[in-house]
């Protein structure tokens, strides 16, 4: 097999070793079945088997509720930006959203579309390095938005942000989704792009409130209302169906390290390892506020520019991948989602150790 080196792009992201293995295994014959799980018919017993139990262990993993529904959708995150207020906000009502990084700017431009949007908190003035401790929502807003975890800027919600009683909740969380355990009861509706925890890109998992499915508008196209895929069990047309058969593995592969506790503990670890010596360091720097830094995405510079083009050219040269920063911060990021191993974070430090030695 090619050797695989460390990967730390921000998406497509790092997938666990042993479920590419399984799913290379599969593409010849899901299981006895003689044909492969990429030609297997979205009707046809063998796929719906994939099927129910990739949603049966997001309903284990995630402690979803009975009252809750859980789909499987396509477009990603950015069709969500669109679908959620033209199925949740009238043009005489206002939308709170938490603007946090251009994800959350994005979803605030499709929202404008549908009806009004009032900014309740953002950190755009100083680049997006932290997150606001304090927000203001409007009097009664058809619904709160926030995005979990910033994947360009490293910032990231150490907890569900505090809203008036009775309000809803939703929350875009393509890049922390599944990271760390979460109280989905908190929330009216959660998304995330597969991406980045999850799977391969193409599949979009919405977990949202089942009165909240029902509320929408039926004056809007078919596939784009959240009823629609409840009622068909996300299969009203064809589903993006080898991204739930990975989506799948990956939530057994989540399962079997321990499930979403054991997550958190290996993510914090992970992250603490560079941040560690990003604190000590006096060459390479963190560009996120402490209190604000996200265990995923690790943004940090050297304070020039050619300087950390030199790294991202020595790192990438000493096996490691997808260090290169968004041109919104610079620099590098060090994206480490949950199949990020151990070892690849140690190397890290190490390449930038050394570099740094090297002046």
């Amino acid at each position: 097999m090619t050797q695989r080196i460390h990967n730390f792009s921000a998406g497509p992201a790092v997938l666990p070793v042993e479920v590419l293995e399984e799913a290379r295994e599969n593409l010849l014959s899901l299981g006895k079945s003689g044909i492969g799980i990429l030609e297997h018919s979205h009707r046809g017993k063998a796929y719906m088997a994939v099927h129910e139990e990739a949603e049966a262990l997001v309903r284990e993993l995630g402690g979803v509720p009975a009252d809750y529904d859980v789909l499987f959708l396509q477009g990603g995150a950015s069709m969500q930006f669109g679908m959620v207020p033209m199925n949740f906000l009238r043009k005489d009502q206002t939308a709170d959203y938490l603007v946090t990084g251009a994800w959350a700017q994005k979803a605030v431009i499709e929202a404008k579309l549908f009806g009004k949007v009032h900014i309740a908190s953002s950190s755009e003035d100083r680049n997006f390095c932290y997150i606001p401790q304090k927000s203001e929502f409007s009097a009664s807003p058809a619904y709160i938005h926030f995005t979990s975890n910033n994947t360009i800027f490293g910032t990231q919600f150490a907890a569900e942000p505090s809203i008036p009683a009775g309000q809803k909740l939703i929350c875009d969380a393509s890049s922390d989704i599944f990271s760390r355990p979460i109280d989905v009861s908190k929330y009216a509706m959660i998304y995330a792009g597969a991406q980045k925890n999850l799977g391969p890109s193409g599949v979009t998992l919405a977990i949202l409130r089942k009165d909240l499915t029902e509320s929408g508008p039926k004056d809007i196209p078919t596939m784009l209302q959240y009823r629609t895929q409840a009622a068909e069990h996300s299969l009203y047309n064809t589903p993006p169906t080898f991204g739930i058969y990975i989506l799948g593995l990956v939530c057994k592969w989540i399962k079997k390290q321990g499930g979403l506790t054991a997550i958190e503990k290996n993510n914090q670890e992970k992250a603490g390892k560079l941040y560690t010596y990003l604190d000590q360091s006096k060459l390479f720097k963190a560009t996120a506020d402490v209190g604000s830094r996200s265990q995923m995405n690790v943004t940090f510079v050297t304070g020039d520019g050619a300087k950390d083009e030199l790294f991202i050219a020595a790192a990438k040269k000493a096996g490691l991948d997808g260090l290169k920063g968004h041109r919104s911060v610079g620099g590098m990021r060090a994206s480490m989602y949950n199949a990020l191993p151990q070892a690849s974070v140690e190397a890290l430090v190490q390449v930038m150790r050394d570099f740094e030695q090297q002046g």
